[in-house]
């Protein structure tokens, strides 16, 4: 196991296939991350036929517990980021009504009671979207629900909510400044 270093990211896998192995690969960018991946995460990475292969500073948790164990961590200041990315409308639908029963949630709700910034990649921003799948592109409409929880998380303290892969790069970029001081 790797020693930790204080403080840490952590970015959170859940079960969205929408830009999952771009998201993927900027995991792979940052050193000191430990990856928490969600039951319905582990299901997309066999789908898309991914291997858990990070820099070796990188930790991966699986969701192997009912109380999810590993968030307690944040209360030692090992995080000083999260991020979820992607994340499912289901993700965005309980962080937003403070629901905390996966893994993904709890490393949401967590980072909020300790003041930990959260950078959220939602999946469903706009009323059409194109996606790739494992086999390919597909259309989706995401409801009208879905949409009005995006907004409402957009809210949160502490929040920044991104809607496309570019914003989620700008976003950790400058978060990255602003952790090195000269931001």
């Amino acid at each position: 196991m790797v020693k930790l270093h204080v403080p840490r990211w952590a970015w959170v896998l859940t079960g969205s296939g929408h830009f999952f192995t771009e998201s993927f690969a900027l995991v792979r960018q940052l050193e000191h991350c430990d990856v928490f991946v969600s039951k319905a995460a582990n299901e997309v990475l066999r789908m898309y036929k991914l291997e858990l292969d990070f820099p070796v500073t990188t930790r991966v948790l699986h969701d192997k517990t009912a109380s999810a164990i590993p968030v307690g961590e944040f209360y030692h200041g090992v995080y000083h980021t999260v991020v979820v990315a992607p994340a499912t409308s289901n993700t965005v639908a309980k962080c937003v009504h403070g629901i905390s029963d996966t893994l993904a949630t709890n490393v949401f709700a967590q980072a909020g009671k300790c003041r930990v910034p959260a950078i959220v990649f939602a999946c469903d921003t706009a009323p059409e979207l194109e996606t790739m799948a494992p086999h390919g592109l597909v259309t989706v409409y995401p409801r009208r629900i879905d949409l009005e929880n995006t907004e409402r998380l957009k809210g949160f303290e502490r929040t920044h909510v991104v809607e496309s892969l570019a914003e989620l790069n700008a976003a950790i970029q400058g978060r990255r400044v602003e952790l090195s001081g000269h931001g």
